[in-house]
């Protein structure tokens, strides 16, 4: 046999022998020794004859390929995406599949700023499932598309600008750059869409920014403006000082961390001598309703406070005073304060209502106690509630039933303005010093019980991270009212994948208030109303029709 033969001929015992470097001694292959180091070490010393070169290696049968042995993925990715923009392989399957056309519709992002990890996710799947469906033999297509408008845009290019550029810049000259920069941003994004791999028309997106599709979201909104679903009026809305517009519910962030300064205050009742309820009117002249807010800065709009009629509330004496508490919440109220309530009575909500009250900041002004609803709780607070229909959401539905005044002190950057107390309180943010000077104010009126700070999750403005208020302003409005049940008849005739989808869905739908849709910025799609000499919105199918044709041109 020749040597190189019986040399590879081993034993089924002999070859783990050698592959784990075992001793094989006194084992010849061409009248050499294999060292007991094993086989490979062998090898590696014999490297070093140029006559046996590659003596080891050839012994060995393996497969050969031109396959490279590293991923070297900074060369081939762009080779092959180049093969695949060569060769037309997106436009080919998604036009000659023989199946069906399957569209994909791609819910546009923002043309603000560079790709990140959640583009990346959202169009990466994408990508799964349309290359699947050409797989399948469908033509399946994906039509990206930029949202090129709003206050995300609009900040990115005054933060580009220095002080004085930003003082100076006209509102046309800043629709101009952020027009700009909308389109330097779609070219980068796409460039790196392209490069994770992305099958879509890139040659052929939507940008909101195209007249046509400006013009046809005038058109839309005529439809709906004519046909009642669209509604100017004046109503808290989110609000964000640091963006100095109206927000949608959409655009907050609620952090749990956010800390408030609470405090429990006690307004006087002026005319308990009239309750038809003796307990009341027996201590009519030292009884106070006990409010705890989370928002002292509200208290210049206060207008009244509600209470539940289901609720049971307790008179309890505190210090000269006779406090009205939900009797639930007397316990963890006297814990607040450190005191020991004694309770000498109880009353209805309804044995409260229709009483007033002296206002905790204005001289003069006296307020109701009236029936509010079932977001009056004994899970926290005093049962009793500080209604201030400017500044919040329920206080507004209950101002609205009562005919209380929609009074919202507060201008477009979050200051007071000077609509109360003679503006001594004009220019202070009513986050920050503002808040402390009502604090300061309730507690030299004898009004204050105490003050705490609070823990809990708060809105934010998603962009500037920064906490926003509740502020009634004049803005347009989208109701849903009107199609709530066909949207929600609709959500039931989709498929979902997966089934949890719809209920989220559903949810969201059915409890959706009414959608404000106005912003106070320069860069996004006017709303095409004219004002007359009262003030009072102009809009007509004939002024659509016209502004609708000027903005496509």
């Amino acid at each position: 046999m020749d040597p190189m033969s019986s040399c590879l001929g081993f034993t089924s015992a002999g070859v783990p022998r050698m592959l784990r470097g075992g001793p094989l001694v006194n084992r010849q292959c061409s009248n050499r020794l294999i060292p007991r180091h094993g086989i490979v070490m062998g090898a590696r010393k014999e490297k070093k004859e140029d006559a046996n070169s590659g003596f080891y290696k050839n012994t060995v049968n393996l497969p050969s390929t031109n396959f490279s042995q590293r991923a070297n993925a900074v060369k081939t990715e762009p080779e092959i995406q180049k093969f695949w923009a060569d060769s037309k392989t997106y436009e080919k399957l998604s036009s000659e599949n023989p199946r069906e056309v399957y569209s994909l519709h791609d819910g546009p992002p923002y043309a603000n700023g560079d790709i990140h990890m959640g583009h990346a996710l959202n169009k990466v799947l994408k990508d799964f499932i349309n290359r699947y469906q050409l797989l399948q033999g469908k033509k399946a297509t994906l039509i990206p598309g930029w949202d090129c408008h709003g206050l995300p845009i609009e900040l990115k290019v005054l933060q580009s600008l220095k002080s004085k550029e930003r003082k100076d810049l006209t509102p046309s000259a800043l629709r101009k750059k952020a027009k700009e920069f909308a389109l330097k941003t779609i070219e980068s994004q796409k460039a790196s869409f392209q490069r994770l791999g992305v099958w879509a028309s890139w040659d052929t997106p939507y940008l909101t920014l195209n007249p046509e599709y400006e013009a046809a979201q005038i058109e839309v909104f005529g439809k709906m403006f004519l046909e009642g679903y669209i509604y100017r009026g004046k109503k808290p809305v989110h609000w964000s000082p640091s963006s100095r517009t109206a927000l949608a519910e959409a655009e907050l962030e609620y952090p749990d961390e956010h800390i408030s300064r609470s405090i429990y205050a006690a307004f006087s009742i002026v005319d308990a001598d009239k309750s038809k309820n003796e307990l009341v009117k027996k201590h009519s002249d030292a009884l106070s309703v006990a409010v705890w807010t989370t928002t002292p800065w509200t208290l210049p709009a206060n207008r009244a406070v509600a209470v539940n009629p289901a609720i049971v509330y307790a008179l309890v004496e505190l210090e000269g005073r006779v406090l009205i508490v939900a009797k639930d919440l007397v316990e963890a109220v006297g814990h607040k304060l450190e005191k020991d309530l004694v309770v000498i009575g109880e009353v209805t909500g309804n044995d409260l209502a229709g009483l007033h009250y002296e206002h905790p900041i204005q001289d003069g002004l006296k307020c109701k106690i009236l029936i509010g609803g079932d977001y009056i709780t004994t899970e926290s607070g005093t049962g009793l509630v500080h209604t201030a229909p400017g500044h919040g959401q329920e206080d507004y539905i209950v101002g609205m039933r009562e005919g209380l005044e929609i009074f919202s002190p507060v201008d477009n950057a979050g200051r007071f303005t000077d609509e109360f107390c003679e503006g001594s309180f004009a220019g202070l943010s009513v986050l920050d010093e503002g808040n402390q000077a009502i604090i300061d104010h309730v507690s030299k009126r004898d009004v204050l019980l105490l003050e705490e700070k609070y823990n809990h999750k708060y809105p934010y403005d998603w962009r500037t991270k920064k906490p926003t208020i509740f502020r009634a302003t004049e803005q347009w409005f989208a109701s849903v009212e009107g199609f709530r049940d066909q949207a929600l008849e609709a959500v039931r005739g989709v498929q979902w994948t997966p089934e949890a989808g719809e209920k989220r869905i559903f949810n969201m739908i059915e409890g959706r208030n009414d959608w404000c849709i106005s912003r106070q910025r320069t860069w996004g799609v006017p709303i095409p109303v004219f004002y007359d000499g009262d003030g009072e919105p102009v809009l007509n199918q004939q002024i659509i029709s016209r502004v609708a044709e000027v903005v496509s041109e």
